[in-house]
């Protein structure tokens, strides 16, 4: 739970544009090394290469000729002061750059807050739907009940990631699409869980207690029965957040997920392919290491959650 703390307040932090905010600046050179490196590891446009010397030939015989040679002393002094005035890029950085010299560090904090604000987003989407579709099912069944098994039947028939990929392909790339398609997509076990516990619920005291004095469907749904069953709920949306993180991150990675002009975890593991043929390791093991950490702490908060919330089926 520390963990998770800690990379929610990150992420809250880079979307108010408190930290990384400038991770899209070039502030160092092509492929800079992590500071743990130093500048003499290999690197093709690193500080010890051929073509980051500065030559200057200068032929004394031709330089009486020259019609430029009155002015070589404003030249030179132009240049110290623009030397002085420029921001050279840095040949380390924390965590290493990537091809632009973007800074890895403020890369994988922006990507954690897309791929975290995307997981988090789909999954509230996907629970809302199943919720609401499950209640009416489990509630009413019937004719309505059959309906919505059908429903349920058509999206459950064809497998989940080529559905996801099939949706992603037709509305095209976007926050916004990932968004949709995760959750448009993702309610089906949310629908079942909630569908089953309200055809129990249902013909508990309670519920014909407040029958019996007259209360509405809405309310013996939502106000009664729904408290009742937001255990589930709440594991549920739990799980979704990793599960949606991992199909954003596959989606992106296949170039159908977030636009290459922003970043996620998807987007920074499908530009590491040419890095590592040439020995560039540093963008891929950073976003593993953190969004494998991120991934496990989440799993593990699952669990302990579902065992608080339902101790009687962890006993099971």
């Amino acid at each position: 739970m520390a963990v998770l703390v800690v990379y929610f307040l990150v992420a809250g932090a880079a979307g108010m544009g408190w930290v990384a905010k400038d991770w899209n600046e070039e502030v160092g050179v092509s492929y800079a090394n992590p500071s743990f490196l130093g500048d003499d590891y290999p690197n093709p446009q690193g500080k010890n290469s051929i073509i980051s010397q500065d030559v200057l030939v200068v032929d004394e015989k031709q330089k009486a000729v020259d019609p430029l040679a009155p002015y070589y002393e404003e030249i030179e002094k132009n240049a110290a002061a623009y030397e002085k005035a420029e921001v050279k890029p840095s040949w380390t950085l924390l965590l290493g750059g990537d091809k632009w010299g973007r800074d890895v560090f403020d890369k994988v904090i922006k990507a954690g807050q897309v791929s975290i604000s995307i997981g988090l987003a789909s999954a509230l989407l996907a629970v809302f739907i199943g919720t609401v579709l499950g209640a009416l099912g489990g509630y009413f069944g019937g004719k309505l009940g059959d309906l919505l098994e059908w429903f349920y039947n058509i999206f459950t028939s064809v497998p989940y990631i080529l559905l996801v990929l099939a949706f992603a392909a037709v509305f095209g790339k976007g926050v916004s699409t990932v968004i949709l398609v995760l959750g448009f997509v993702g309610w089906t076990g949310t629908y079942r869980l909630i569908r089953a516990e309200y055809i129990k619920q249902r013909g508990r005291d309670y519920v014909m207690a407040a029958n019996a004095i007259g209360a509405s469907h809405g309310r013996k749904m939502f106000v009664h029965i729904l408290p009742n069953v937001s255990h589930l709920i709440l594991v549920q949306l739990s799980q979704l957040v990793v599960d949606f993180i991992k199909a954003e991150v596959i989606l992106s990675f296949l170039g159908l997920g977030v636009p290459t002009d922003s970043v996620s975890w998807g987007i920074m593991i499908n530009e590491v392919m040419p890095e590592l043929v040439l020995g560039k390791w540093w963008q891929l093991a950073t976003v593993a290491v953190v969004m494998s950490t991120f991934v496990v702490s989440f799993g593990l908060f699952t669990d302990l959650l579902r065992d608080a919330l339902d101790p009687k089926a962890s006993r099971r």
